[in-house]
């Protein structure tokens, strides 16, 4: 009976043995852990700093990480390599065209040698400005309504960028200028309260390059570097939109949402645009929508 007992007991061991020899001559060595979002982004904004390219985590805990077509040979071969090491939860992704700030809202605004956009008007006790582009904000200190700067629209009080894109410009007077976006059909959207859309929100963009588009809200928190510089924490949207559009508004109905900053391809073909969130720019400066 001890001799059985023992023999049994031994064809289970060399069983167990032989089933882990299998297990370990199955696995994959060579295939990258699992990481989290937050891991993914953590690397990618340490490692990655190639201008055209950007980043965003889709609700599913994916990161998309995108890149133009200004992104190749060793400077593709760099960004796929890291993308490769982070494993099976990164979606790799070109974009259409050239990823570019709208430099060149509601309404056009001049200063210097560029051309914005005004994105929301806004007001902090009795005093009136108008949200834009912290990109075109740094290019000049002086804004007219057009572009011969014959028309004085007012003075930079601020500007943030890069990491962030807004600024903010003063009005002259106590007169209260309008709370509204125009919409280029000779109609206005009046604008009462600033949030923060959620993915799929259908959205709208003016601005005085292109007027007015549509589409939805696709990435919550995108990176995105420039050539001059990186900016995080981006609305990205399948808007379209051009250079001179910068610092106009998106909204839907009553709601601001956020102030172009840039993207790729054009509305001709189609494009991704992303944008800065409005909310985060109101609470940096203490101003509010009207």
């Amino acid at each position: 009976m001890r001799s059985s007992t023992l023999r049994r007991t031994a064809a289970i061991v060399a069983a167990t043995a032989l089933s882990l020899t299998a297990l370990s001559a199955n696995a994959d060595p060579g295939k990258p852990p699992r990481l989290s979002a937050a891991t993914i982004t953590s690397t990618l904004n340490e490692e990655v700093t190639t201008p055209g390219t950007a980043w965003m985590t889709r609700p599913d805990g994916k990161v998309v990480v995108s890149y133009d077509t200004t992104v190749t040979g060793t400077k593709l071969t760099a960004l796929t390599k890291v993308t490769k090491r982070l494993g099976e939860n990164v979606v790799l992704e070109k974009l259409p065209g050239k990823l570019t700030k709208y430099v060149s809202g509601g309404t056009g605004i001049w200063g210097g040698e560029v051309k914005c956009s005004a994105g929301f008007n806004v007001q902090r006790k009795g005093k009136y400005y108008a949200l834009t582009a912290g990109h075109c904000g740094r290019e000049a200190s002086t804004w007219y309504q057009d572009d011969d700067h014959n028309l004085y629209m007012g003075k930079l009080h601020h500007f943030s960028y890069p990491w962030n894109d807004y600024a903010l410009l003063i009005y002259p007077t106590s007169v209260r200028p309008g709370g509204s976006v125009y919409l280029y059909n000779g109609r206005s959207q009046d604008i009462t309260t600033a949030m923060n859309p959620g993915i799929g929100q259908l959205v709208y963009r003016t601005g005085v390059t292109t007027g007015l588009h549509s589409g939805r809200v696709t990435g919550l928190g995108s990176v995105v570097n420039y050539g001059d510089g990186r900016v995080a924490g981006l609305i990205r949207t399948s808007v379209c939109a051009e250079p001179g559009d910068s610092g106009g508004p998106l909204f839907y109905r009553h709601w601001a949402f956020g102030l172009t900053s840039g993207g790729s391809g054009d509305c001709s073909s189609g494009g991704v645009t992303y944008f800065q969130p409005v909310v985060e720019a109101l609470n940096a400066y203490g101003v509010s929508v009207y």
